[in-house]
């Protein structure tokens, strides 16, 4: 009878450890916010579970580097700009996208219409706030194709301010520009009581020189494993399907983002209306990354003149497997 029990044992803790769901956590790039609206709904209701996964969802913010915490191992996957991706390969560290569930961009400058700024001819004199911590690279990319010189306020060049995450600088006056995305730093600005008919914003989409934003990396040698491989494919299938359900219920999303907001610092409002301006950017994404969208970037970082972001185009910094395996 012992042998019988202890075999049943044995056979019930084997069968556990068959069914026991695969481990996966995910970085962000900012904190909680409906710019991921898609990840945290996928949690919710339950799709990664359905893809037997068990999901830990990790906020970024202003002193968390997400490449390095999947270099240093806190993190299987990341969220991240291709710019800083491709920029942190090229210096050594091997990410490869997997999945782009973001199409389009929604970085722009945001400036006073009262500074004399009608286009980006008007730029040089002029004091522009600019995020950096790998956010800067479009921005210097920009630049370096308008020609214009990014050491001093003259008549060649502007003068970058080092903006932190806010928009403080715009609403001071201490820069005539600063970043901000169609989804979030736009509309601190106008709750910040400043009427849109006193702005005037380029979108990088718009002005041609627009770089990926939101794309899922991991490091290259793990893709050599075929079970993280697979637990990925399942990944960026539930995923994709979050961010599908988000596109189509932007207020329920915004609502489960609330609840995961551990800060207490989001409001309704203003996720909701995030949730809207996010939608248009994941609209037309299957998380298949295009590859006209990927040499668009790869162009424009390598544009810089004698100051490229990336000084040569890379070589295997993006895979189809995963999303092609998640959507067959």
């Amino acid at each position: 009878m012992k042998r019988l029990i202890a075999g049943g044992f044995a056979a019930a803790l084997t069968a556990g450890a068959a069914l026991a769901a695969d481990d996966v956590t995910l970085q962000l790039k900012w904190v909680t916010q409906s710019q991921f609206a898609g990840y945290y709904v996928a949690l919710e209701k339950g799709f990664y579970e359905e893809e037997d996964l068990n999901v830990t969802i990790k906020p970024g913010g202003p002193d968390i580097a997400p490449p390095q915490v999947v270099a240093g191992g806190g993190a299987d996957v990341l969220v991240e700009w291709m710019p800083a991706a491709l920029a942190a390969r090229e210096k050594g560290l091997p990410l490869v996208n997997i999945a782009q569930p973001f199409k389009s961009s929604g970085m722009q400058l945001t400036c006073w219409k009262d500074s004399g700024i009608e286009t980006p001819a008007d730029f040089p004199g002029k004091t522009l706030g600019v995020w950096f911590f790998g956010n800067e690279y479009p921005f210097l990319s920009w630049m370096s194709q308008l020609g214009v010189a990014t050491d001093g306020a003259d008549d060649d060049g502007v003068a970058v301010l080092k903006q932190g995450f806010n928009v403080d600088p715009l609403i001071q006056r201490q820069a005539d520009c600063i970043s901000t995305m169609t989804y979030n730093e736009y509309w601190q600005v106008i709750d910040a009581g400043v009427s849109e008919d006193d702005l005037i914003t380029f979108k990088y989409e718009d002005q041609g020189v627009a770089t990926l934003e939101d794309g899922l990396y991991v490091l290259e040698e793990r893709l050599a494993d075929p079970a993280f491989k697979d637990a990925m494919v399942r990944f960026v299938r539930a995923s994709m399907k979050g961010w599908k359900y988000a596109e189509e219920n932007p207020d329920e999303a915004a609502m489960i983002v609330l609840d995961y907001d551990e800060t207490g610092a989001q409001t309704e409002e203003h996720q909701k209306r995030m949730m809207g301006e996010v939608a248009k950017l994941t609209a037309g994404s299957d998380g298949t990354l295009d590859e006209a969208d990927y040499q668009r970037t790869v162009d424009s970082l390598m544009s810089g003149g004698s100051d490229p972001v990336i000084t040569k185009a890379p070589e295997g910094a993006f895979t189809h497997e995963i999303t092609d395996g998640a959507l067959n």
